[in-house]
C-alpha cells in the first residue's frame, strides 16, 4: 500500500467510526441510588452513638407524647431535631400519636373509634403536623390500627435464631370484639377518609409528607379479626387509600414485610407492587423486611433468608426514584441478643451492602 492509499484508508475509517459511533462507545455512567439506610430505633443519644458507625444516618424518632403537650412544642422539637443532628445525622421522621399497638393504650387518639373526642384529637394533630414541620422535620407516619398486630407462636428460624410467625389456622378466632366493637369495611373507610379530609389539607399547607403504615398481618376480608375488618391488609386497599387524596404529601410507610404478608407468592409479586406505588411518588418509608411464605402464614426473617430477592428489590426502588429511608424491622431473636441489638446490626450491614452494589450499576 503507497502512501496514498494508506491516508485515503484511514480517512475511510475514521469517517465511519464518526458516523456509526464507533466500535466501542463508553459506558453509561451509573445512576446514583436516592435511599438511605434508615432506623426508628430510639433517639437516644447512647444508641445514636452506635448506630451511626454503621452508617446508619437517618432516623425515625417515636419519643413523642401520646397527647399535644411541650413535647410536641416548636421548640422541643428543633431540641430534639438539634441533638440528632449533633450526631451527624437527620432526624428524617417522627410519628404521629397513631402508633401499630392499635388502640390498646387509653390515651390514643380516637381516630379508628370514632370516639366522642375524635375531632378534637383531629385538631390536636393537626397542631403536632404544623409544629413539627415549623421545626424542621419533613415527615410524619402513623397507623390506623384498632387490633394491633396479631401473631402465633414463635417458630424455628436459621440457626439459633426464632422467627415471628403468623398462622392463621393456629390464630384465636374467639377472641371478644375490642372496646371498638364491630368495624365493618364501610365504618373503617368512612373514619379513614374523615381523618385525611382534615389532615392531608395541613401537610400540604406545611409540606409535610403523612406515611402510614399497612394493617398488619392481612386477614380474611370477610372475617377480620376481633370483629374489625382490616381495609388496609390489601394492596386494593392500599391503592384505595393512596386514591382519597392525589396529594404529594399523603402516601404509605411502605412495610415491605407486611406488603409481601398480603401476597399469595411475594417472590415474584411484590416487585410490581413496589413499582404501582413507587412510580405515583406514594413510597415515604420503607421497612426492609423479608418473609417466608405469604398470606395468612408466614415467618419474618433475616434479610438474606426470605422467599423475596432483596438484591432485585433494591433495584426496583432505584429504578423508582425512591429517595426515602430503608429500615429494618422485626428482626429474629437470637438468644442473648438483647433488644435485638445484634440482628439489627447485621441488617444495616446488608441494607448498606445492598445500597452500594445497585449505585455501581448503570
Amino acid at each position: 500500500m503507497d502512501r496514498r492509499q494508506f491516508l485515503h484508508g484511514a480517512t475511510a475509517g475514521a469517517l465511519a467510526t464518526s458516523v456509526t459511533g464507533g466500535v466501542a462507545p463508553a459506558q453509561a455512567a451509573p445512576r446514583k441510588a436516592l435511599m438511605k439506610v434508615g432506623t426508628q430505633h430510639s433517639d437516644d443519644d447512647n444508641v445514636l452513638r452506635i448506630i451511626s458507625a454503621f452508617g446508619v444516618n437517618n432516623i425515625c424518632s417515636e419519643r413523642i407524647s401520646n397527647k399535644l403537650d411541650e413535647k410536641w412544642s416548636v421548640e422541643s422539637l428543633t431540641k430534639l431535631r438539634e441533638r440528632v443532628e449533633s450526631h451527624g445525622m437527620k432526624l428524617d421522621m417522627i410519628q404521629l400519636p397513631l402508633s401499630s399497638g392499635g388502640i390498646a393504650r387509653p390515651d390514643t387518639p380516637s381516630v379508628m373509634t370514632a370516639g366522642p373526642t375524635r375531632d378534637k384529637d383531629i385538631d390536636d394533630m393537626c397542631q403536632m403536623i404544623r409544629n413539627t414541620a415549623k421545626a424542621g422535620i419533613p415527615a410524619m407516619k402513623y397507623n390506623m390500627n384498632i387490633v394491633g398486630i396479631p401473631r402465633t407462636e414463635r417458630t424455628k428460624g436459621r440457626g439459633s435464631a426464632m422467627y415471628s410467625t403468623f398462622d392463621y389456622a393456629k390464630i384465636n378466632k374467639d377472641l371478644p370484639y375490642t372496646d371498638a366493637g364491630k368495624v365493618t369495611a364501610e365504618m373503617s373507610w368512612e373514619r379513614i377518609t374523615y381523618f385525611l379530609k382534615r389532615v392531608v389539607p395541613v401537610a400540604e399547607e406545611y409540606k409535610m409528607k403523612l406515611a402510614c403504615h399497612p394493617h398488619d398481618p392481612a386477614f380474611p376480608m370477610d372475617v377480620g379479626y376481633r370483629g374489625v375488618i382490616r381495609v388496609l391488609g390489601n394492596v386494593d386497599g392500599l391503592k384505595r387509600f393512596v386514591s382519597i387524596n392525589e396529594s404529594k404529601y399523603h402516601g404509605l410507610n411502605f412495610c415491605q414485610g407486611t406488603v409481601c404478608e398480603m401476597l399469595k407468592d411475594p417472590g415474584k409479586e411484590v416487585f410490581d407492587v413496589i413499582r404501582y406505588f413507587g412510580t405515583r411518588g406514594k413510597i415515604f418509608n420503607v421497612h426492609f423486611r423479608n418473609i417466608k411464605g405469604g398470606f395468612l402464614n408466614f415467618q419474618e426473617v433475616f434479610p438474606d433468608n426470605g422467599d423475596v430477592d432483596f438484591i432485585k428489590a433494591m433495584r426496583v426502588y432505584k429504578e423508582v426514584g425512591y429517595d426515602g429511608m430503608m429500615m429494618p424491622d422485626h428482626v429474629p431473636q437470637i438468644p442473648g441478643d438483647q433488644g435485638g441489638a445484634q440482628a439489627f446490626a447485621y441488617a444495616f450491614g446488608y441494607i448498606n451492602a445492598l445500597i452500594q452494589l445497585v449505585n455501581q450499576e448503570s
